[in-house]
């Protein structure tokens, strides 16, 4: 049995595949010109210069072609060339990509083709040695990507594929694409009318529709109570601010190229928050501080701009503007790990109250670096406090050497889906430099001043793309506490309405989202209809429902459970809903 491929095997089989596909495009289709072909984390891509759009009919005769070349066992052959000869080369057959790439190549490193049968490529390598050892492969779509991924450059087509060293393992991956389709969160969004992205609103400014609103609202709700309970204060900050506020912070100078560009009003510049730290800062600023008022931990569900390339949205989980569950604590250095451990047994509570696995990340700084700020005392207080939070809460993590931000240490938290891939969510950060710039300060036991350290965190992260995530997570199906539509009742005739809304007031009053079909429908449809929208409990009601004051069951996984009191199904499922398990 062979041995598991490394990565840097799989690197050079999908590089080779994707050379073996520009060849191939190169042959059926001479006019096209070529720009890059880099494999990724689970396939590869080549972007071409072409004025007809591919077609799927194309890919399937390019991979015809493939096939061929895959057969010749080609070896791939490397050579080194002069930079002049290069760009003769290039130009000799009309490939200005490869020139311009050739032009970018600082002075003094080598330049190498390498070449496959007839196909010459500008290439740093590494590939496989022949083109024979491309066992399985499969093109997966044609998606649009500017040159260099600037918008202000031509659209190329890019080829999208993926190959693997046996076609079983080819066979597993394109079933876990496919059932990555069956949960796109984007496709699930629309049909389960949680959110529309409306282009005369623009690119990446999702607008929550009703049923979306109401699971936004519940994981605020879930939130805002845990924070009560945890002694955090709440604030409203306004969604701009002069431009002179994030220059103080340090943003405007680091940060920049992701604002929206800055507006004029009354002889002044303002500028979309990019983030809601130096809004903060100004709660605390805003009264004088003494050590026992520390730690102050102020929370805000803020909404924050940034501008993201078009090329780069997608649906909620890359947008322009989202709203962050946000908070900052600012603490006395000897509360840090206290409050460091505080947040995290919050971000565990989230991610367990939602079944998600996760793993955590703790990002240090690279200490032959010169980028961070602060003392290297402030540093190794800080690295160990998180540290020994995360220890004594037995989590799982690891140590990533110079994943840290330039201003302090932080903790990630990094989330696996139900198709095993994993997400950065919430993320914890410690604090120096802000309480430096801003010049925070607290009277001490001592009577002197001192500087407090603070806290940035977030166990959603932003909203849109915790909610995305989840969606695709649960498939649409949220759990019950979580679904937007969490009772449907189903009269089978029309005699039998005034019962269901009767049942349904009933499940309002306590606390349920209930609601009554009340269409002219029938009632296998009613149930189907039911079952797409992913509501977990459907109540049918009948003559028998309605003489012994019962609901017939149905639950959105196990189906027809049978007729039981309403009072005990109300019972039932309340207790699912603080954790219990589903009524049988």
């Amino acid at each position: 049995m062979r041995k598991p491929p490394t990565v840097d095997e799989l690197y050079r089989l999908r590089h080779s595949t994707a050379h073996v596909m520009a060849q191939a495009v190169k042959h059926l289709f001479p006019e096209t010109k070529i720009a890059i072909g880099p494999p990724t984390e689970d396939g590869f891509y080549y972007d071409f210069d072409r004025d007809t759009p591919f077609t799927p009919e194309d890919l399937a005769a390019i991979e015809e072609e493939m096939k061929k070349s895959i057969a010749a066992d080609d070896p791939f052959v490397c050579r080194e060339i002069g930079r002049e000869e290069a760009i003769r080369f290039f130009e000799e057959r009309n490939e200005p990509y490869k020139v311009e790439l050739i032009h970018d190549i600082p002075e003094g490193e080598p330049i190498t083709l390498y070449q496959n049968g007839d196909f010459i490529d500008l290439c740093r390598g590494p590939h496989v040695a022949r083109t024979g050892e491309i066992k399985a492969f499969k093109l997966l779509h044609v998606a649009g990507a500017y040159w260099r991924g600037d918008e202000r450059n031509k659209m190329l087509q890019r080829i999208y594929g993926t190959a693997f060293f046996s076609q079983a393992e080819l066979e597993e991956h394109l079933h876990r694409l496919e059932e990555a389709r069956r949960r796109d969160h984007r496709r699930l969004g629309r049909e389960l009318g949680i959110f529309l992205i409306a282009p005369e609103v623009g690119a990446g400014l999702p607008i929550w529709l009703p049923k979306g609103a109401i699971v936004r609202e519940t994981l605020v709700e879930f939130m805002r109570e845990e924070q009560r309970r945890r002694g955090y204060l709440p604030v409203i900050t306004p969604h701009l601010a002069k431009v002179d506020l994030y220059k103080l912070s340090g943003h405007w100078y680091t940060y920049r190229d992701k604002m929206f560009p800055a507006m004029q009003a009354d002889h002044e510049e303002f500028v979309l928050k990019p983030m809601n730290c130096p809004f903060h800062i100004q709660v605390y600023r805003s009264e004088l501080r003494s050590y026992r008022d520390l730690p102050i931990r102020l929370a805000e569900f803020g909404t924050v701009y940034r501008y993201e390339q078009s090329g780069e949205l997608g649906g909620l989980t890359r947008v322009r503007g989202f709203t962050q569950d946000d908070a900052h604590l600012f603490c006395r250095p000897d509360q840090l790990l206290d409050e460091f451990r505080g947040v995290v047994d919050l971000v565990i509570l989230v991610l367990r109250r939602l079944g998600l696995p996760f793993r955590a990340r703790v990002g240090v700084r690279d200490t032959d670096s010169e980028k961070y700020v602060g003392t290297p005392e402030q540093w190794e207080q800080a690295q160990q406090a998180i540290l020994a939070a995360v220890q004594s809460l037995a989590m799982p993590h690891f140590v990533a050497e110079g994943e840290a931000a330039f201003y302090g240490p932080k903790l990630d938290f990094l989330v696996e889906d139900a198709l095993g891939r994993e997400w950065q969510l919430g993320t914890i950060q410690v604090d120096y430099v802000l309480p430096e710039r801003f010049d925070l300060t607290y009277m001490g036991d001592d009577g002197q001043q001192h500087r407090p350290v603070m806290i940035h965190r977030a166990p959603f992260g932003s909203l849109e793309r915790f909610i995305g995530i989840l969606i695709e997570h649960y498939a649409g199906a949220f759990p019950l506490w979580l679904a937007p539509v969490q009772v449907r009742l189903i009269p089978i005739a029309d005699r039998h309405v005034d019962y269901c809304r009767a049942v349904c007031i009933r499940l309002q009053e306590a606390g349920l989202r209930a609601e009554v079909d009340e269409r002219n429908e029938k009632i296998g449809y009613k149930i189907r209809q039911a079952q797409l929208e992913k509501i977990p409990y459907m109540l049918v009601v009948g003559d028998r429902e309605v003489e012994s004051g019962q609901v017939a069951v149905r639950s959105r996984e196990a189906g027809d459970r049978g007729a039981v009191p309403v009072e005990a199904f109300l019972d039932q499922v309340r207790a699912e809903v603080w954790g219990g398990t589903p009524c049988h």
